[in-house]
């Protein structure tokens, strides 16, 4: 049994969708844009964090189009393909910039027109700034999010014309969100990566993959563009459980690499505000604001903060929660963490308001 157990926390994060950090917005707020501004769209990519269902389309093990996803989706107990009980960022996000409630996935079949001229998600559960990342999970890539992205440019071009297209894509509001699942599946299980690359080199590799995305998406036309850093990824349950000891405490080592890695991705993002001075990139820090959460989680109107609501809340995430599984928390507002990596739709709403309300005016 021993063996079993120690078997199946060495594959776990093959099977569970790695994707951590968190954006912003609360859905109950809509902010007064700066100047009278509008937003006519907002376009997200990254991993399951703010993957709002493109994964159900694709080929793959990483997804979660059944329940008890979607517990408090909508009527509820409706499975989208959001890695959480209810909402995710992709859709507070654009709720707080007043453009709509729900962002659908691009890959979606029965998006309407209306859908695409508002913003879609391009993430995909999984996927990472390295490229081994996605390939490993089998989902998109940021490259192949972008050539999508390509893909939406020419069908909006079709339904509004050139010049409406032009400032669609200028004036929406870009989100990146991505990277632990490099440090928490690739670099620790991957002997490729680790064979080459220590954490202060695989985080370089990391970072340039990062840099790389964001000139490319600047070259086609965005300008006002989040970047989401890495939480404090030693901190959640599943890291706990496989790297944290008998007592599941935080992995050091997680933290450390990700406060590392997050360093470097916000000198970069300076770096690149004076290249581009026409462009708004915005660093959002989501470390300190979850860490805080998960270290006194009763400010915050939470109880539990190192497992997750789904079955022992230890290592259930993904395909490891399904309609089979034994217990689900009879609260989740209790809870910051939904399954054993993603949070709640409750801590994502408090994440929004941490991570993000102050920096809005940053985006004009």
């Amino acid at each position: 049994m021993k063996f079993l157990f120690q078997n199946l926390l060495s594959h776990l994060p093959l099977i569970i969708l790695w994707s951590f950090a968190i954006v912003t917005q609360h859905t109950s707020v809509v902010f007064s844009l700066p100047n009278n501004e509008t937003v006519p769209a907002v376009i997200v990519f990254g991993d399951s964090i703010v993957d709002t269902g493109n994964n159900n389309f694709i080929n793959t093990i990483f997804r979660c189009n059944f329940q008890p996803y979607g517990k408090d989706f909508g009527g509820g107990n409706q499975p989208s393909g959001r890695f959480s009980n209810g909402i995710i960022p992709s859709d507070i996000i654009a709720a707080k910039f007043g453009v709509k409630k729900i962002l659908p996935p691009y890959l979606d079949p029965k998006l309407q027109p209306q859908d695409l001229l508002t913003g879609v998600s391009f993430a995909s559960g999984g996927s990472g700034y390295d490229p081994l990342t996605s390939k490993s999970a089998s989902v998109l890539s940021l490259t192949d999010q972008l050539n999508k992205f390509r893909e939406y440019k020419s069908k909006i071009e079709e339904i509004v014309g050139e010049n409406r297209t032009a400032t669609i894509v200028s004036k929406g509001i870009y989100i990146l969100c991505t990277g632990s699942n490099d440090i928490a599946n690739t670099y620790s299980f991957s002997p490729i990566r680790r064979a080459h690359y220590d954490i202060p080199a695989y985080t370089d590799l990391m970072t340039s993959q990062a840099t790389n995305f964001l000139q490319e998406l600047y070259g086609l036309g965005a300008r006002r563009i989040g970047v989401i850093g890495l939480p404090a990824l030693g901190c959640v349950p599943s890291q706990r459980t496989i790297k944290g000891g008998l007592l599941r405490n935080c992995s050091d080592s997680e933290n450390q690499a990700t406060m590392l890695f997050n360093t470097k991705l916000s000198s970069q993002i300076d770096a690149l505000s004076k290249k581009f001075p026409e462009a708004r990139l915005v660093y959002l820090d989501i470390y300190n604001p979850l860490l805080k959460m998960i270290q006194n989680p009763a400010k915050y109107g939470f109880e539990v903060a190192n497992k997750g609501c789904c079955g022992t809340g230890n290592f259930e995430a993904g395909i490891l929660c399904n309609s089979l599984t034994p217990h689900i928390c009879s609260n989740t507002k209790n809870y910051i963490f939904w399954d054993s990596f993603h949070p709640t739709q409750e801590a994502y709403n408090v994440l929004c308001s941490l991570v993000l309300d102050n920096k809005i005016k940053n985006f004009f």
